[in-house]
């Protein structure tokens, strides 16, 4: 644990990795650029540390294998123990765990919220503490607009891929607009997500042209409402021939394919791309025809790793938290995702 005087320095130096510079893990397929990172004073605690992470949904396979990530590095670093906590979808459990979290006086927070507004209030709670707090995977920013420390995904880039993947098989397929429909499932009211899903359409409408209709589903970001909500959009589009499906989320795309080959749709007239690899990839380890044609490979293991990593350089050495460390991805298909480095469980 940390003694008072320290929480203040901690957290002064975390303050400094929300204003000033940029690193990532590695250049995004976007072309994202990597910047040099800038470190505060040095020093910090040579003592054991326990690090909060507060985990969104963390029963999905990717929180699973993101929060694997961040105890593989605790257990690298030596004498760091990582409190892992599945917040659900529960915005008020977050700010209760926060607080718990504070409370058992632990040396740093990381933070996936569950909904994007609340991240003033967490980031307050926080700085009151002395307590430096990192956001993983869904930016958040305090009460004045300034974001936190962040490692995770750029949201648009990771869309473009799906969209741009997506467009290559429509194409490649020689499908029409007038009989195919684009299904986009996703939690309407979270940003990231919204990000994800117009940064496919937008990629898509550039390579294709004149796209075919889009239908939006709203959904929880889980397999089942995706597809439960699928249901009734297949149901009352009965002249659709082929169907394009992407995303927020592996759940979502996997979802809606299901719903599809559910209802009688081959394979053959299903384009979907995902958005994770985690669950798309099931189906390509048991051979099956499917649907789930690609998916876009995101490592929760190395985003875990790469958050307690920061964490810990900041309290070890007093190095300040990198304001946006954002992680490669890639596509990948049945032919390839093992050699991408896909564990599919």
């Amino acid at each position: 644990m940390i003694t008072s005087n320290k929480r203040v320095r901690w957290a002064s130096l975390a303050a400094v990795g929300l204003t000033s510079l940029a690193l990532t893990l590695g250049a995004c397929s976007s072309g994202m650029e990597t910047s040099d990172t800038g470190a505060a004073p040095s020093g910090g605690s040579d003592g054991p540390l326990t690090i909060a992470y507060l985990q969104k949904q963390g029963d999905q396979q990717y929180f699973i294998d993101e929060a694997q990530g961040a105890v593989d590095a605790a257990d690298a670093a030596g004498d760091v123990s990582v409190n892992v906590v599945d917040l659900g979808t529960d915005a008020n459990k977050a700010i209760s765990e926060v607080e718990a979290a504070i409370a058992q006086g632990v040396d740093g927070i990381i933070i996936v919220v569950p909904d994007t507004q609340i991240g003033p209030q967490v980031i307050q709670l926080a700085q009151d503490a002395g307590i430096p707090i990192m956001a993983s995977d869904d930016p958040i920013s305090d009460g004045a607009g300034e974001p936190a420390a962040f490692t995770g995904f750029d949201g648009t880039s990771m869309g473009e891929q799906v969209g741009a993947e997506a467009a290559r098989l429509y194409q490649e397929g020689g499908w029409a607009a007038a009989d195919t429909r684009i299904l986009s499932a996703y939690r309407q009211d979270q940003q990231n997500c919204v990000e994800r899903v117009d940064g496919a359409a937008a990629s898509f409408s550039e390579a294709v042209g004149d796209a075919p209709e889009t239908i939006d589903i709203g959904t929880d970001n889980s397999a089942t409402d995706a597809q439960d909500k699928a249901g009734a959009v297949i149901t009352a589009n009965p002249g659709v021939t082929n169907w394009v499906v992407w995303g927020c989320n592996d759940e979502n795309e996997t979802g809606v394919v299901t719903a599809l080959q559910n209802a009688g749709v081959s394979p053959d007239n299903i384009i979907g791309v995902g958005l994770g690899a985690y669950l798309t990839c099931k189906d390509w380890k048991a051979g099956q025809n499917t649907g789930n044609k690609a998916a876009l490979f995101i490592s929760g293991v190395e985003v875990g790793k790469a958050a307690v990593n920061s964490m810990v350089d900041l309290l070890r050495n007093g190095t300040a938290l990198p304001p946006a460390t954002v992680a490669d991805t890639t596509i990948v298909d049945a032919d390839n995702w093992e050699a991408k480095g896909v564990v599919c469980t």
